[in-house]
């Protein structure tokens, strides 16, 4: 059967939630669909739950069937924001089971770069698709697994928690987002902007191992959980992992901003 590509322009802005429709609206690629981080590739909150927690995994696959997508279309995900937001929806395809998805490197800066054309015109619904939730290719932590783990001392024997936030943010210098500040105790930092070039695409594959092999010590890539502010970001580590061939990681979808939601939680400052 023949394969169709569907790309999904995921741009976004956390300050301003509908500058990604905005820009979308005024020029994308062409055939591209949108998906919007609030509205699309998050569930409802409720205070205790993040800030983008994960919508239900059949809701997410109707999403994109509502595109068209099938289980032989090829998912191309696009942002803005060095691969921010793309690597979100790229996760949450593998999540649900669909290996056939994938990251624009670069964004649409490289688009743009490479003289690519943009449309204004609006996303043609096609037939609808029939995509159906198979076993997950992406192993998950809850906030169960995190307080159980922070309990038991953060033992790095059981797993090693990267938060993929800026520095500045994982010491507690500053919280612009959530209401407290400060990071998982036992967590490590490696912000996600590490992953990439002076041109803002990812680097080469074996400097990426090279950094996270150093990073890791010699744990296994199967014992590393992402986090981050809302679960976003921490993707763009794990992709990352993924093109250096340290396959396996788990992301921790909650992350700080479910952690801190609950005062009991203890939180840790500095480095």
């Amino acid at each position: 059967m023949r394969e169709r590509v569907l790309v999904i322009d995921c741009r976004h802005d956390l300050t301003d939630p509908e500058a990604g429709r905005r820009a979308y609206e005024q020029g994308h690629i062409p055939g591209a669909a949108f998906l919007h981080l609030d509205r699309d590739l998050s569930g409802s909150i409720n205070g205790r739950n993040g800030r983008h927690p994960l919508p239900d995994p059949r809701q997410f696959a109707d999403t994109l069937a509502g595109l068209g997508a099938d289980e032989n279309t090829v998912i191309v995900a696009v942002d803005a924001s060095a691969g921010i937001y793309a690597a979100r929806l790229w996760w949450m395809c593998r999540w649900i089971g669909h290996l056939r998805c994938g990251v624009l490197d670069g964004g649409m800066q490289q688009w743009l770069a490479a003289d690519g054309p943009l449309s204004t015109d609006a996303f043609v619904m096609p037939a609808r698709g029939r995509l159906t939730v198979r076993p997950s290719l992406a192993p998950l932590w809850t906030i169960d697994h995190i307080e159980a783990w922070v309990r038991s001392g953060s033992d790095s024997d059981v797993a090693q928690l990267i938060d993929a936030r800026a520095p500045e943010r994982f010491r507690g210098d500053v919280e612009p987002l959530d209401p407290v500040a400060g990071h998982i105790p036992g967590a490590c930092n490696r912000v996600f902007a590490h992953n990439l070039d002076v041109g803002g695409r990812f680097k080469q594959a074996s400097q990426l191992r090279e950094e996270f092999e150093s990073l890791l010590a010699g744990r296994d890539p199967m014992a590393v959980v992402h986090t981050c502010g809302s679960g976003v970001t921490a993707c763009h580590n794990l992709l990352a992992m993924e093109v250096a061939g340290l396959a396996g990681s788990a992301l921790y979808a909650g992350s700080w901003s479910e952690w801190c939601s609950d005062p009991e939680r203890p939180c840790a400052k500095g480095t």
